[in-house]
C-alpha cells in the first residue's frame, strides 16, 4: 500500500515540481535584472544638528525641516502639518 502510495504519487509529485522549479529558474535568468532591483531612494544626509520640533517634541534634522520664521528666529517643525498646528496655535 505504501509503496504504491509512493511510486504512483509521491514520486511523479515531486518530479513535476522539480521540474517546475527548473523551469523557473530558467525563465527567471532570462529576464532583465532592473525588474529585480528595488527602486533607488533619495539619498538621507547622514549627522548634522537636530532641533525639537515645537508642537510634537519629535526630533527633526535640520537639513530635512519644514522652517518657519517667527519673529525673527526660525523654528523647525517634522512635517507641514505641525507647522500647520503652531500657526493656528
Amino acid at each position: 500500500m505504501f509503496r504504491t502510495f509512493l511510486v504512483e504519487f509521491l514520486l511523479p509529485l515531486l518530479l513535476f515540481l522539480l521540474v517546475r522549479n527548473m523551469i523557473r529558474g530558467f525563465l527567471a535568468g532570462s529576464q532583465p535584472r532592473r525588474a529585480m532591483q528595488r527602486p533607488q531612494t533619495p539619498p538621507v544626509p547622514l549627522g548634522g544638528e537636530l532641533k525639537k520640533d515645537p508642537v510634537c517634541g519629535t526630533y527633526v534634522s535640520t537639513a530635512l525641516s519644514v522652517t518657519r520664521t517667527v519673529n525673527g528666529e526660525v523654528v523647525h517643525f517634522c512635517s507641514k502639518e505641525c507647522r500647520d498646528k503652531y500657526r493656528a496655535a
